[in-house]
């Protein structure tokens, strides 16, 4: 059965790789691909109920993650519709590439580290929309967009999942956390933005805004009353969860209520015809629905890998057959770039407890920093990577090509930054 379920992946993955070549929609391949390794499950298993019980616990799991998209996208796409961004992009006058790429980048780090990996992505990729019209070159900004929120979430408690999964269950402390692995992961932005600075080169040349040739409809207090909020709303869903320990998206949707309210509530005295386009049953109608599609595929994937036993089996060899911790962790880091970091990260706080890695070990620091930075490696490896994918159309084997490579440079450099940080 596991061998099946294995194959069902790998040939899923194939087919999410060679959308270009095979004209077939990468949510429709995820689907496939995630519907058929919970049947193959099922069908052979003795107890279908606890299979049946195992798959609607994952979807609980996975449709947090999926409703965190789209209340994040939505509100993204509703802060855009009443041209809000655009009072950002108008004060972004850099348009040397170079420059313009270590300016989004460093916003990037430090944005995530406050919102977290996946908000950050999709609100950069919305302003570089905004910001740069040749989509090659925005393709280029887009990867270093992904390395950087990884990057950036790696060392924030509520910066990336799996570290929010390890400061929960009390592997890692705040201050302590933020402390060891600021600089590792600042390397890991470096040296990809380094070496992308040398491939680059000359100016940018910005989209031709609609508006500007229109009539303004909108007043700019109203833009920024809207972007404003919409930015407040963004940054309190962690303090949110800090608050109620509610999860995540349950902050972003009451955040998407509160916009939604107070946009009806501005735009109440116009007609339907005018204020159609600035609401958010319009928004929700402009988001990217095959990319939360794809999410749910991909994950459901996962989820089928963890419940067959495949990640605990995979886990449990290196366990076994690697006993150096920082190849150990290393691995885990690099096995994250194909599959969700959060199983695997699970899977490990359940094979080691606190006894033999007390609180603020080597072993969850470092795990920290791989599983959050790993990522960066493949388009697939992360949430922030996902959503870069389906916003621009990003080409598995273009990133493949063309960022991969310098990812993984800046991984394997601020790993090997935190094992000096951490003998000397």
């Amino acid at each position: 059965m596991e061998l099946i379920i294995i194959l069902i992946f790998i040939a899923g993955y194939i087919t999410i790789a060679s959308e270009n070549f095979i004209k077939l929609n990468k949510a429709a391949s995820a689907l496939i691909t995630g519907v058929l390794c919970w049947t193959v499950l099922i069908l052979n298993s003795s107890d279908y109920q606890l299979v049946s019980a195992e798959l609607t616990h994952h979807l609980g799991e996975l449709s947090g993650i999926l409703f965190f998209l789209l209340g994040a996208m939505t509100i993204v796409e509703l802060i855009d519709a009443h041209d809000g961004f655009e009072i950002i992009t108008k004060r972004i006058k850099q348009k040397d590439i170079r420059k313009l790429l270590w300016i989004i980048a460093f916003i990037s780090f430090f944005l995530s580290a406050i919102l977290d990996n996946l908000t950050t992505t999709i609100v950069m990729i919305s302003l570089l929309q905004k910001l740069i019209k040749d989509h090659k070159e925005r393709l280029f900004f887009a990867g270093i967009v992904v390395i950087a929120a990884n990057s950036g979430g790696a060392w924030s408690p509520i910066g990336d999942v799996t570290t929010t999964m390890l400061w929960i269950g009390g592997q890692i402390t705040t201050w302590n956390i933020i402390k060891v692995l600021l600089f590792p992961s600042l390397v890991s932005l470096l040296v990809p933005l380094i070496f992308l600075s040398f491939i680059l080169k000359g100016k940018i040349e910005r989209p031709v805004n609609e508006m500007i040739k229109q009539e303004k409809t909108l007043p700019e207090k109203q833009q920024l009353f809207v972007l404003i909020l919409g930015i407040i709303i963004l940054i309190m869903v962690p303090v949110f969860k800090t608050l109620t320990h509610l999860p995540p998206y349950m902050g972003i949707l009451l955040g998407l209520g509160i916009l939604w309210l107070f946009t009806e509530i501005i735009h109440s005295k116009k007609d339907e015809d005018d204020k159609h386009f600035l609401s958010v049953v319009y928004a929700l109608r402009k988001i990217d629905t095959p990319s939360i599609l794809f999410f749910l595929g991909i994950l459901l994937s996962i989820a089928a890998l963890q419940s067959s036993g495949i990640l605990t089996g995979l886990a449990q060899w290196s366990s076994d057959h690697l006993q150096n911790e920082s190849i150990k962790v290393m691995m885990i880091g690099l096995l994250s770039s194909i599959v969700d970091n959060v199983p695997l990260v699970a899977a490990a706080q359940g094979m080691y407890d606190l006894a033999q890695y007390p609180t603020n070990h080597f072993f969850w620091e470092f795990l920290a920093y791989c599983t959050g930075t790993g990522g960066s490696i493949l388009i697939i490896g992360s949430a922030a990577g996902v959503a870069a994918m389906g916003m621009e159309k990003i080409n598995f084997f273009w990133y493949l090509k063309k960022i991969s490579w310098i990812a993984l440079l800046g991984y394997f450099s601020g790993a090997f930054m935190y094992i000096i940080q951490a003998r000397f």
